[in-house]
């Protein structure tokens, strides 16, 4: 697969997953993938725990039902129904979960190109997030990112120590097909809006 057609085929995946996590070869490779994201400083800034047990699958599930009907409650009307249909999870369906954690601390106090803006090490964790994704999309893996958690919740859950910060958890496994239209939109949620919006020459043109 193309790198643009795999920017353009990845999906945030719910419903599709097989049950059937990816073969040991493969997390390999999408590990690798990820690991060879660039980094400010080179700091490399990332951590991953995989997780295959059903039990802490399940009760990182049942945390994000809690919270998924904490977002619902602020819904009302059309917006709630819609929400209502739309899943927001596939932990238990996708076989594996790879939580992504952020170290700040893995090259040092003063790290190159982090000292005037800090948060380009989170940033850098994101990159990691991004190769994985797409190198899972060339090999017909789905992903999808579970993001109604309590951070707590999940540091302690995969056993982070306290300066990890979680920032993902990701669910990954085969499916049975990639959907054509992102479910945020198949919904009705959110459409993706035309770049000419958000591109700029210059300056800001706000208004």
């Amino acid at each position: 697969m193309e790198l643009y057609e795999a920017m353009n085929r990845r999906r945030d995946t719910r419903s599709e997953f097989t049950g059937s996590p990816p073969a040991p070869e493969v997390l390999d490779r999408l590990l690798r993938a990820a690991h060879s994201a660039p980094s400010v400083g080179m700091s490399q800034p990332w951590v991953f725990v995989t997780v295959h047990a059903e039990e802490t699958r399940r009760a990182f599930r049942d945390h994000v039902a809690q919270r998924r009907e904490e977002f619902a409650s602020l819904l009302e009307g059309e917006r709630a129904d819609t929400f209502a249909r739309i899943k927001v999870e596939g932990i238990m369906e996708s076989g594996l979960g790879i939580v992504v954690g952020h170290d700040p601390t893995t090259a040092g106090e003063v790290v190159l190109g982090k000292q005037t803006v800090a948060d380009t090490s989170l940033f850098s964790v994101c990159l990691a997030i991004q190769n994985l994704w797409l190198a899972a999309t060339a090999e017909g893996i789905g992903v999808g990112w579970v993001s109604f958690y309590r951070e707590e919740f999940l540091a302690d859950l995969v056993g982070f120590p306290e300066h990890v910060r979680p920032v993902a958890w990701l669910c990954v496994g085969e499916v049975a097909a990639l959907p054509e239209v992102p479910d945020l939109e198949r919904f009705g949620w959110r459409a993706r809006g035309p770049l000419e919006r958000v591109v700029h020459a210059e300056r800001h043109g706000w208004s």
